[in-house]
């Protein structure tokens, strides 16, 4: 099957859940995915090591018990062995997520652990740790007429210009069950990411295909003490702050030689972007009220003109 993830062409043997079939003939594509046998572990002294991976050079090792062995070289090519009883979906949603966060690394990428809206011909990131309402915030946006950027995570290059821009995701959102239900999107559910988990593909309508620039950066928090609701801006230290913290996998970035990287893009991105805290309810009733006042900032700030 042929993929667009992260603005790759990706050919992969195993299917990949959730994502978006791109059929568009590539006589070369940037990553292969393949089944093979997959080592247990580098037999080398000098490889890095951590719980659950090894890395050695330009091939990485990544183990997830009872599901799968991942072997990543060069960026470029990934080989899956599933491990006894592991099953071919289960492995497919590491590949999308973990595996394929890290190989972008492997090629040297920028990534923020984000989902992201087209507005006005630009693109709009909201930052979080895992739970925080990215999905559900970029599904409510969707149904507003916002197409959908990427879910889960984004991966950050520049143009000529230096500006940052954002690499389009193509797959499609997964949300909680309750979620679907409140945000009335039932009728674009599709299968469980996993079973017994009540988190589901949905559908997001309209979606973008080519990379945009970053017109605004949105980081989620809870609206509880002391953090009162709405939207702030921090001061410069403090963005740069926020977006080195919202790293996909923040701990491989050390380990991958890409502090420098990283630092030289949050300072980008905190000059040529702009960066805000959303403080917000995670009420799913009070979503409307949320997204009116992500719309009058748009206004604000000159990301859409006014209404």
């Amino acid at each position: 099957m042929k993929y667009k993830i992260a603005g790759l062409s990706v050919e992969s043997e195993p299917v990949l859940p959730g994502a978006i079939v791109n059929g568009t003939p590539n006589a070369a594509p940037d990553v292969h995915i393949r089944y093979g046998a997959v080592v247990q572990s580098f037999d080398d002294s000098s490889a890095e090591k951590g719980l659950t991976w090894e890395m050695l050079g330009s091939r990485f090792l990544l183990r997830i018990p009872g599901v799968a062995r991942f072997l990543l070289i060069d960026g470029r090519q990934i080989t899956v062995e599933l491990e006894g009883g592991g099953d071919a979906a289960d492995a497919g949603i590491f590949l999308l997520g973990t595996v394929f966060g890290i190989l972008l690394h492997q090629r040297g990428q920028i990534v923020l652990h984000a989902s992201a809206v087209e507005c006005n011909g630009k693109a709009v990131l909201f930052l979080g740790h895992s739970g925080a309402g990215k999905s559900t915030m970029a599904a409510a946006l969707s149904l507003r007429g916002f197409p959908l950027v990427s879910d889960d995570f984004c991966a950050i290059s520049s143009n000529d210009d230096d500006q940052p821009i954002a690499q389009p995701d193509g797959r499609q959102l997964k949300l909680w069950d309750d979620a679907v239900q409140q945000l009335d999107m039932s009728d674009r559910r599709g299968n469980a990411v996993r079973n017994r988990l009540e988190k589901f593909y949905v559908d997001p309508g309209a979606a973008i295909t080519a990379a945009l620039p970053i017109g605004a950066v949105y980081a989620l928090r809870e609206a509880r003490a002391p953090n009162s609701p709405g939207i702030v801006a921090p001061n410069v230290v403090d963005a740069m702050l926020i977006l080195r913290r919202n790293a996909y996998r923040p701990s491989l970035v050390r380990h991958m030689g890409q502090k420098a990287a990283y630092f030289q893009a949050a300072a980008a991105l905190s000059s040529k972007a702009m960066v805000f805290n959303l403080t917000r309810p995670l009420d799913l009733g009070q979503m409307s009220e949320v997204i009116g006042w992500l719309e009058r900032h748009w206004v604000e700030i000159g990301l859409t003109g006014a209404a």
